[in-house]
């Protein structure tokens, strides 16, 4: 498959600021960058920008943003086709010149009108070819009148045009059911397949790995090498992501733009290790794998040549693993942003870092975003939670019971000195049994109480770190809203 020589291998990334990068583009980003790293290469970045009606504003940024995140360093670039126009058509003039390429006059509405009729014969719509062979007075008509013509390729009308794909073998194109395919457009600016050609000849690319939904414009890059007696570096087309439902992944399966990622708490070593397994794999049973592992393993032999199906539920779990993996500090200062964002605005702010500090470890497992972190630990920072006195009683216990059971776990606790999680766990586990109750019960009326939620993290940790008179206001505020 490659070259002894393994530093001759260069692959590039070449988006279009057509909208912000997602999951497809990045996974292909990644494919190309995991290839290039193995084999000790060179991973290029190209944006290709020639497409000036659908350009975005702020995409080229949206785009370098997501790869500085995740890390995907690029060792050449970022090259930008809208600065490389003059290449493209000298190009383009060479083809016409060696009778390999053709001006087209046809307008809008005509190119329309041609498709509509095609269709209505049931045939497929591609250009039919009918400024292929225009005399040259009629161009010269043409041209007079003011319309700019574009070029196109004289695409063979016979004959097959094959090539062999890196993950899916031997393909083969019938020539008469390609069409014959713009070069450059009436503005000077070049297509895809020109621009595209050019460069990654130019930039010497030796492999072209990306998406497989431009595996029907292959051939007509094959024939554009030809013609310009160039070799082609070698092609792999990237399975399709797919959601659960098997349909082609779009918003309503979730976000698919990466900085929607990046926004709501994924780390970076998720998202690659995550979009490393759509499409590729180690082994049938391996999940979790740093860049570090992915880079020495990564082959083109084990991307599978069917769709890959994403799992939102699978991202959240391994996001976890990742969370938990982080060291205590890592994760107070990668969850502190999220938590000046997104805890109620009646919480004073700076945070101060250290009471985070005490909080963060109970929270780190439980979390599964850092996005979800300030709403798990939102009772830390509020003066006192916010709940219903049904929530009190969830454990079937009358409002009685309730009251009895706070009046006598208060008299306790305000003879501790030693303010911790074992003097807690010390003094009120011996009630259980005094006030006839069982332990769910005793300690979900206390956890409600402190915390105004039946799940929480542990509860002797969490009065220790609210401290001796935040949790006693709490539980005296929970005796008042019991008693009638």
């Amino acid at each position: 498959m490659l070259s002894e020589l393994e530093t001759q291998v260069r692959v590039r990334f070449a988006p279009s600021p057509t909208g912000h990068p997602h999951l497809g583009n990045i996974r292909t980003a990644l494919f190309n960058w995991l290839f290039a790293r193995h084999h000790k290469g060179k991973f290029i970045l190209r944006i290709e920008d020639t497409d000036v009606v659908r350009k975005v504003e702020g995409a080229i940024e949206a785009i370098l943003d997501s790869l500085h995140w995740l890390g995907l360093d690029w060792d050449e670039g970022p090259y930008f086709q809208s600065q490389r126009l003059p290449i493209y058509q000298e190009i383009a003039n060479s083809l016409l010149k060696d009778d390999h390429a053709y001006l087209c006059y046809c307008s809008p509405e005509q190119l329309a009108t041609m498709r509509q009729e095609q269709t209505k014969r049931k045939q497929p719509p591609k250009y039919d070819g009918r400024c292929r062979n225009l005399p040259q007075q009629e161009k010269a008509r043409l041209e007079a009148i003011g319309i700019i013509p574009v070029v196109r390729f004289k695409t063979p009308l016979e004959g097959e045009t094959t090539f062999h794909d890196l993950i899916r073998g031997s393909i083969a194109f019938r020539n008469d059911t390609l069409d014959d395919f713009v070069l450059l457009k009436s503005d000077s600016y070049p297509t895809y397949h020109l621009a595209s050609v050019v460069d990654d000849h130019l930039m010497t690319i030796s492999h072209v790995l990306r998406a497989d939904e431009w595996l029907s414009s292959t051939p007509r890059h094959i024939l554009l090498y030809q013609a310009l007696n160039w070799q082609p570096p070698q092609f792999a087309h990237l399975p399709m992501i797919l959601g659960a439902d098997r349909t082609k992944l779009s918003k309503r399966h979730g976000a698919t733009a990466i900085n929607e990622y990046q926004k709501q708490g994924y780390l970076p070593n998720t998202i690659i290790n995550f979009l490393a397994l759509l499409g590729w794999s180690l082994d049938d049973r391996t999940e979790i794998l740093n860049r570090e592992e992915l880079i020495e393993h990564f082959s083109l032999e084990r991307i599978s040549k069917t769709a890959a199906i994403f799992n939102k539920d699978k991202l959240e779990w391994m996001n976890g693993v990742y969370l938990r993996k982080l060291s205590r500090e890592e994760f107070v200062q990668q969850a502190m942003p999220f938590l000046e964002r997104d805890l109620p605005s009646l919480v004073k702010r700076p945070l101060d870092i250290n009471y985070v500090r005490q909080v963060m470890p109970l929270i780190q497992e439980r979390a599964k975003t850092l996005a979800a972190v300030p709403q798990l630990a939102n009772f830390f920072f509020l003066d006192e939670p916010q709940y219903s006195i049904e929530l009190l009683l969830s454990h079937n216990l009358d409002a009685t019971t309730a009251i009895q059971a706070i009046v006598v776990t208060l008299q306790k606790l305000k003879t501790i000195e030693s303010w911790s999680a074992q003097s807690l766990e010390d003094t009120l586990r011996p009630l259980i049994v005094e006030l006839n109750l069982s332990t769910g019960e005793f300690f979900g009326l206390l956890r409600v109480a402190i915390t105004g939620r039946t799940a929480a993290p542990p509860l002797f940790q969490t009065m220790a770190i609210l401290g001796k008179e935040k949790s006693l206001k709490r539980l005296s505020i929970a005796q008042q809203r019991l008693s009638p």
